[in-house]
């Protein structure tokens, strides 16, 4: 009787193992089809990893998810100049701001949608100032195109100007009026230090540098270190990373599909028509200021950002305010909330 159990007991045991044979074996052929499935198009079979420039492959942590490393050219061009990328430390910085910057999806995608409404603006008026055009670069990494951004140091604006320097480059910066926050007044400002800059340094890429730390502070560090380019100077990480930053986000705008960015031109942002008021005497009261010429004063602010009070004194300056005529925008019967 004892033999005859065990016997049952033995075959009990093989044939629940065969059962989780079975069982293991279907969830993997099943795996197997999923990743099949995944490979279809153009995507790389997960037995076949990604290689860099270099022939090596990429490696690859799960067949769910796939990480792929960005080609990063041997040369890059800057107003102009090309830049050799053979040196180890300045190829491995640009690949920092390339993966950074090209992985920051919803920052990078803000970038692209801002980036219609405002660089052909910027563009004009580097042009105007015989400043390169690849400038209007610096405006997304210093503030990301948000008008209103405001650093620590309170440096404020597109091109984050610290109070002192904006007035030396003739804005006008007090309690009812920073023009700081002003787009086309803050980068003609931009234009006059660069212009400055490219003077005392004589080089474009010198000149991108010094935007982050400064004229004097970047001319002594030239000097402690006896060298005449940036690409040769022991700097802090942000003014190390600084230029390309900029190098990158001037390769991913110019050519976002390049990277994985597919945005609709009706998904971007635009610049509406504007009716341009000339004010040549004191207004008490935007808000009345706004309905006057059929918006609202949150639509007054949001075009004339250097506006800082619910008034405007004029004593011997004339201002020039911005009225939107996109019909969204306009305040009048047909965009009042009906009970």
């Amino acid at each position: 009787m004892k033999k005859i159990q065990t016997q049952v007991a033995i075959q009990s045991v093989l044939i629940v193992g065969l059962l989780i044979y079975i069982g293991w074996q279907e969830f993997v052929d099943n795996g197997q089809d999923d990743v099949k499935l995944a490979n279809v198009g153009n995507a790389p079979s997960v037995t076949t990893a990604p290689k860099n420039l270099n022939g090596t492959p990429e490696v690859i942590v799960a067949p769910s998810y796939k990480a792929f490393t960005i080609p990063i050219p041997q040369k890059v061009e800057f107003v102009g100049e090309t830049i050799s990328l053979e040196e180890p430390d300045l190829r491995e910085r640009l690949d920092r701001e390339m993966h950074v910057n090209a992985n920051w999806h919803s920052n990078t995608i803000l970038m692209i949608k801002r980036a219609q409404r405002w660089l052909p603006t910027i563009e004009k008026i580097l042009k105007e100032n015989d400043v390169p055009t690849d400038f209007k670069y610096l405006p997304v990494i210093e503030s990301g195109l948000v008008e209103y951004a405001r650093s620590p140091k309170d440096a404020i604006g597109f091109w984050q100007l610290l109070k002192g320097t904006a007035k030396d480059f003739g804005l006008e910066v007090n309690r009812e009026v920073d023009e700081r926050y002003d787009p086309v007044k803050s980068t003609e400002a931009a234009c006059k230090y660069l212009k400055k800059a490219h003077a005392k340094f004589g080089n474009w890429v010198n000149v991108a540098a010094s935007y982050n730390i400064g004229m004097r502070g970047f001319e002594r560090r030239l000097e402690e270190q006896k060298i005449d380019s940036y690409f040769d100077m022991l700097l802090n990480d942000e003014t190390a990373r600084y230029f390309f930053r900029l190098v990158s986000m001037k390769m991913i705008l110019e050519n976002p599909e390049a990277y994985g960015f597919y945005i609709d031109e009706q998904e971007r942002y635009y610049q509406p028509e504007f009716k341009t008021v000339t004010v040549t005497e004191t207004i008490d009261d935007l808000v009345d200021f706004a309905h006057t010429h059929g918006v609202s004063y949150k639509i007054l602010k949001r075009y004339n950002p250097w506006l800082r009070k619910p008034k405007l004194t004029v004593k011997k300056n004339t201002y020039q305010i911005l009225i939107s005529q996109d019909p969204a925008e306009r305040h009048d019967s047909t965009n009042q909330i009906s009970d």
